[in-house]
């Protein structure tokens, strides 16, 4: 069992270190002692409750356009767009991951992309590597 520390665990969900503490109090997550005796949380039960805000949040932005077939949705807010004539680069910050996508400037501006609105961006791939992080 993998057990995460409180404030790491808040980190990941980007919450407050009391809000993780508030949703132990809840039952929301169950606390378990840490390896250097200070509380923790279930590595297994915190990632079943990330996906359970993410699919919240996903809820929360419904843009009305149904299923999709790829799974990385990240919903945040435009902070730049550069644009040519044909392309534009688009930033998106959604929580703590920048996402930046090449697209046309026509699609930019018949979606009326600019700083501060609302969109999401979805990442289909082939291929997708993972690093681990051993503490």
């Amino acid at each position: 069992m993998t057990q995460i520390r409180i404030s790491t665990a808040a980190a990941l969900l980007g919450v407050s270190d009391d809000t993780v503490r508030r949703w132990i109090d809840k039952g929301r997550l169950s606390p378990v002692l840490g390896e250097d005796g200070k509380q923790a949380v279930d590595g297994a039960e915190l990632a079943a409750l990330s996906q359970d805000l993410a699919d919240g949040a996903l809820d929360q932005l419904d843009d009305g356009l149904g299923r999709r077939s790829a799974r990385n949705h990240f919903t945040g807010l435009v902070t730049r767009v550069v644009s040519d004539t044909v392309m534009s680069q688009v930033e998106l910050q959604a929580g703590r991951h920048r996402v930046v996508s090449l697209i046309s400037t026509e699609a930019v501006q018949e979606l009326g992309l600019d700083v501060g609105v609302i969109a999401t961006a979805v990442v289909k791939a082939t291929n997708v590597t993972i690093e681990g992080n051993r503490s």
